[in-house]
C-alpha cells in the first residue's frame, strides 16, 4: 500500500500558504490523529510521519487576516528556519556555482 511507504518517514509540503481552507482543515486533522482517507478509499489509513513545510508567504500575516488557520500555523511552526533569498547572499553564488560545476564534470 502506497501510503505506508511514507510511514516513519518525512513528507515535504511546498507552498503551504497556498492551501485552501478546506485542505488546511484536512491537514490539521491529519496532524492531530495521523490518519487520512485515500482518494476513492473506504477506510482510514494511519501513518506516523514528520512534516516539513515551506512557503514564501507571511503566514503570521495570513493568520491575522484570517486566510490561514491559526491552529494549523502553531502546529506547523515548531521550528522555523528562515533562508534569505539568494540575491541577498551574493557570497553563496560562487560556492553554489563551484559545487554544481563539480557535480556536472
Amino acid at each position: 500500500h502506497q501510503p505506508r511507504l511514507a510511514n516513519q518517514g518525512t513528507v515535504f509540503l511546498d507552498e503551504i500558504g497556498e492551501m485552501s481552507p478546506y485542505l488546511q482543515a484536512k491537514l490539521l486533522r491529519f496532524l492531530n490523529d495521523g490518519s487520512f482517507r485515500r482518494v476513492g478509499g473506504d477506510r482510514e489509513v494511519k501513518v506516523n510521519v514528520r512534516i516539513l513545510s515551506a512557503t514564501h508567504r507571511d503566514l503570521e500575516k495570513m493568520v491575522s487576516e484570517g486566510t490561514f488557520r491559526e491552529d494549523l500555523f502553531y502546529r506547523l511552526n515548531v521550528l522555523n528556519v528562515e533562508v534569505p533569498p539568494l540575491r541577498e547572499r551574493g557570497q553563496d553564488i560562487l560556492l553554489l556555482a563551484r559545487y554544481f560545476m563539480q557535480q556536472a564534470c
